[in-house]
């Protein structure tokens, strides 16, 4: 068995007994450096970093094949990849790119198809001069999202 069929199963495995935990990403370079990306339905904490990491490295024989091991948790800049991360950030602001435009809203709801954010925005008033603040809605399937992240505010 490969190195990298035994890193799938053992991260299979893992994974399994921590049911909050999800795999976003992980790679095995071919210098034998093993990458993985972890994400939690209420966040990763360091604990949850060294039981993956303890659960591959302790069952791979560094007899057979050296290797180097790197358990982290997914980011904000990196964006959303998962239905489970739309789901554990629903109430907050998200940055959409679609192939057709941009959308920077709250998420209000993620289903298993889509998601659904909600703005306020100033247009003109429908009659007369000035400006009305409009609340907007959209729905984006996840098929059409290019990209999306997080926007963290301070």
């Amino acid at each position: 068995m490969s190195l990298k069929d035994n890193v799938v199963r053992l991260l299979e495995e893992a994974l399994d007994e921590r049911p909050s935990l999800f795999l976003i990403n992980y790679k095995v370079h071919p210098d034998n450096s093993i990458e993985v990306i972890i994400d939690g339905d209420q966040g990763v904490k360091v604990e949850d970093c060294i039981a993956i990491s303890r659960a591959i490295e302790h069952n791979l024989d560094r007899e057979e094949e050296d290797f180097s091991l790197q358990v982290m948790s997914a980011g904000v800049s990196e964006g959303l990849v998962h239905l489970r991360q739309y789901k554990k950030n629903i109430g907050r602001k998200l940055k959409v790119k679609t192939n057709e435009e941009k959308f920077e809203g709250e998420l209000i709801s993620a289903t298993d198809d889509s998601i659904t954010l909600t703005w306020k925005t100033r247009e003109p008033k429908p009659v007369g001069k000035g400006k009305v603040t409009v609340t907007k809605e959209a729905s984006i399937a996840y098929k059409h999202i290019v990209e999306a992240k997080v926007m963290i505010t301070f």
